[in-house]
């Protein structure tokens, strides 16, 4: 009998129903085990039979066994499920396989400071993977550049790339002792207008990241002194070290310098009436479009997700920009 696709399917479904209900003992207990009704289980071992022309159960109500086609049949048709299921096992045995390029690109610092060091654990987790980064502070395209996925800062999505917001750091405002012993400390963000200021130039079109604070659930812009200019974070730590001014540095770049006592944080006295803290860096994983969520792709998500959020915890939000 030649059968159309649909019909297909379902023989697949009735033959795997059938093999249920031999195993089970009972339509009831193959029912429980496939989470569908009895009647339903009836309803489709009724079609099976008529396809085949036989009886393959004598059923009463108390009762139930194999006639002579059906032990048969059993025997032939159990096969299919267990070949279903080591085909299943087989793909997604190759999907735990990952192999070929996937090429990451990050913003500058975030790339060098936080990328970098996980992607040994990665490499490790999937050895038949070449992996590459491209640390760049520039705009980026995905399909021309061969771009799998990228690590953006919010300045940077552009409208119809898919982001997900991965992480929120700290900013840490901060001096060395040296520049305070000089110049003393700024109270509140408001005195940062009487300090020096290194800002950070956002190198894709040349203007200052504004240094936002939040105080009583209200944001709002520092007016600052700016005194020295980089386009380089790791550029701006260096000259907060050295006592050239105050700078915003993301926690993962002032970490090492504010525990080797070479940069002081600022800001962390908590006056009820007057604490402000300053606004986090967020950073979003973005592919060009969902169908490029592939499983490298999809695999370095989940890897990247469980690395950060043990040092930085958050809720994950899924956005397209």
């Amino acid at each position: 009998m030649t059968l159309l696709a649909g019909t297909k399917m379902n023989l697949l479904g009735a033959i795997a129903s059938f093999i249920k209900v031999v195993e089970a003992g009972s339509i009831v207990g193959a029912a429980k085990t496939l989470g569908v009704s009895a009647a339903a289980i009836s309803q489709t071992l009724n079609r099976l039979e008529t396809h085949l022309g036989t009886r393959l159960l004598q059923r009463t109500t108390r009762s139930m066994a194999l006639t002579e086609s059906g032990m048969v049949y059993y025997e032939k048709v159990k096969r299919i499920a267990r070949d279903l299921e080591s085909a299943q096992s087989a793909i997604t045995s190759a999907q735990t396989q990952l192999q070929g390029r996937l090429c990451i690109a990050s913003t500058s610092a975030f790339g060098r400071h936080v990328l970098a060091p996980l992607i040994a654990g990665f490499a490790a987790r999937y050895p038949r993977l070449t992996l590459e980064l491209s640390t760049t502070d520039r705009k980026i395209n995905h399909i021309q550049e061969g771009i799998d996925l990228s690590l953006r800062i919010k300045p940077q999505l552009e409208e119809g790339i898919v982001a997900r917001k991965i992480v929120s750091v700290p900013f840490i405002i901060c001096a060395s002792p040296i520049y305070l012993e000089r110049a003393g400390w700024p109270r509140d963000p408001e005195d940062l207008q009487h300090h020096a200021c290194l800002p950070f130039r956002y190198p894709l079109d040349g203007r200052f990241l504004r240094w936002g604070f939040i105080r009583d659930g209200q944001r709002y812009d520092a007016t600052l002194n700016a005194t020295a200019i980089s386009d380089d974070v790791d550029a701006l730590a260096q000259m907060a070290v050295r006592g050239a001014g105050i700078t915003r540095l993301a926690e993962f770049v002032a970490a090492p310098f504010i525990e080797s006592g070479q940069l002081v944080p600022l800001f962390e006295h908590r006056h009820a009436s007057t604490y402000a803290y300053a606004e986090p860096l967020d950073i979003y994983v973005c592919v060009q479009e969902r169908a490029a969520i592939t499983p490298k792709v999809k695999a370095f998500m989940h890897y990247l997700t469980e690395h950060l959020e043990m040092r930085w915890p958050m809720e994950n939000t899924f956005t397209a920009s």
